[in-house]
């Protein structure tokens, strides 16, 4: 029996590698072009806890009293929900397996990887008659039928459970110990060459097997986890593996200007640059440093200069609207509502693809009472409930993330219809600075064809600031449209004068 496993195995690996595959829904754009473009808004989920049940409000997924956590199967009751949000794409923390031993959390580390080969079994439907396999192409189906392209993360390292059984995978030290990577205590660095070497055939193999995996599933693109650890040959040649098989399969990498030095001791450092040379169609960018940004030329010299930057390349790069990620603090936690109100208007209108994580515009704080106690119950050997507080939990069977608070997504509603109906200008459209006398107040237009759209935010969370702003284009006959102003407010030719609220936005649309 154990050789016919092995050799079932084998079989499907090799029917995975060699299989060639066509776009993954039928729409006219794929998420590569839609990507390039700006035009992909992005909905980040940890599956695990996207639709769980936790019918005691204690925040934990108690199994034994009947409480179930996310699986493929139930979150496709919510991809309507997503789609009205005005997304059009998902991001999938990892839905590979996860480590157990020397584990972080009672269900473990979504990034604590300890296969490539084979689905997170914590997703799986135990009702449903279908296998794991076939409950996650169902679900990626159902994305597809709704217009909802699909981005799956690839973790960048090894659960110790991994290391175990295949030590030859890892990096080592001299007395044959593994590298633990910077405070990642769970998982352990792989055994991936620098440039000046060969590849490492058994990695790079599980690294395609992967890839050639969530393609058979349906995936659209993949979300490499710390791009930066693994070498520019190693990217550039598995790009170009992926694209031989799909040429619209698209490849998002963790990394930004921010990023100079190795993640962690002893691991490879690629910077963005060579990343997106190596045939990733975008990064991460900085936009999370939005949180220490107090004036605007800390936000234009950002956006020029990535904009100067991703015009060097022969095809098309972007990048993402990474103010708040599944590795940063709630913005409800540094600013509340109205710094959360200015990250929406921010993805809506400046030239990125806008980007969120479930839980945000439902203005979840991700503050869990749960943190660093002691367990009743644990699937891993760690006997507390580790959590990065104020970060969405990718540790334990945790809530479905969200709150009452319907604030925030009355404001993306809005934000959204806006973006929609002026795309041409954000996709297209130049991005130009605007003159102001207050370096407080973010100001810029996004101009295309004869229309602009307008965009003024006091980024002083705490007090009001008297502003004075010229706007470009404005005519005698100009039509004016205002979808956020406040009392006091004025537009007096080409100039909007006024004092403006502490965090308010101001938006209009000048044709």
């Amino acid at each position: 029996m154990k050789l016919k496993r092995i050799f079932i195995s084998i079989t499907f690996f090799l029917l995975i590698l060699n299989t060639c595959y066509a776009k993954a829904d039928n729409s006219d754009k794929s998420l590569r072009e839609m990507f390039q473009n700006n035009e992909a808004v992005i909905y980040s989920i940890n599956l695990r806890t996207f639709n769980a049940n936790d019918k005691n409000g204690n925040g934990i997924i108690d199994f034994n009293l009947g409480e179930t956590s996310g699986s493929f199967i139930n979150a496709i009751s919510r991809l309507d929900e997503i789609k009205a949000l005005g997304v059009n794409t998902l991001h999938l923390l990892p839905i590979t397996p996860v480590g157990k031993i020397k584990a972080l959390g009672t269900a473990g580390s979504l990034y604590a990887l300890s296969d490539f080969t084979s689905l997170n079994p914590q997703l799986m439907d135990n009702e449903s008659e279908l296998s794991l396999k076939e409950q996650a192409k169902l679900f990626f189906d159902e994305c597809h039928k709704r217009g909802l392209k699909v981005i799956v993360d690839l973790p960048s390292c090894g659960a110790y459970d991994l290391f175990i059984n295949r030590p030859d995978l890892f990096k080592l030290k001299e007395d044959g110990t593994p590298y633990v990577p910077s405070d990642w205590f769970d998982v352990r660095l792989f055994n991936v060459p620098d440039d000046k070497k060969l590849l490492n055939s058994d990695i790079f193999a599980l690294h395609k097997f992967f890839v050639s995996y969530m393609m058979y599933l349906g995936a659209d693109g993949i979300r490499a986890d710390v791009a930066t650890i693994k070498p520019y040959i190693f990217w550039k040649e598995l790009i170009k593996f992926a694209r031989s098989k799909n040429k619209d399969f698209m490849f998002l990498a963790e990394a930004s200007e921010n990023w100079t030095t190795p993640a962690t001791d002893n691991a490879y450092f690629t910077d963005y640059k060579k990343l997106l040379e190596a045939g990733f169609d975008g990064y991460y960018g900085n936009y999370f440093d939005l949180k220490n940004w107090k004036t605007m030329p800390q936000l234009s010299d950002s956006v020029i200069n990535q904009q100067k930057i991703l015009k060097k390349y022969t095809e098309k790069k972007s990048v993402i609207g990474s103010f708040e990620t599944h590795d940063e603090v709630s913005p409800l936690l540094i600013g509340g509502e109205n710094f959360s109100k200015i990250i929406i208007w921010l993805n809506a209108t400046l030239p990125l693809n806008p980007y969120y994580v479930d839980g945000f515009l439902q203005a979840d704080d991700y503050f869990y009472d749960y943190s660093n106690k002691k367990a009743s119950e644990t699937f891993t050997d760690d006997e507390y409930y580790y959590v990065h507080q104020g970060q969405i939990d990718i540790f334990n069977f945790s809530r479905k993330p969200g709150s009452d608070s319907k604030i925030l997504l009355e404001e993306q509603a809005i934000a959204s219809d806006f973006r929609n109906e002026f795309l041409p200008q954000i996709t297209k459209g130049a991005f130009i600075p605007l003159k102001s006398n207050n370096e407080k107040v973010f100001a810029y237009q996004r101009i295309y064809n004869k229309k602009s759209v307008v965009v003024i935010i006091n980024r002083n969370l705490a007090s009001s600031e008297d502003v004075i702003v010229n706007v470009k284009k404005i005519k005698q006959k100009s039509k004016i449209s205002f979808v956020k102003n406040q009392e006091g407010i004025k537009l007096l030719k080409s100039k909007l004068v006024g004092r403006l609220k502490p965090a308010s936005v101001i938006v209009f649309s000048v044709q």
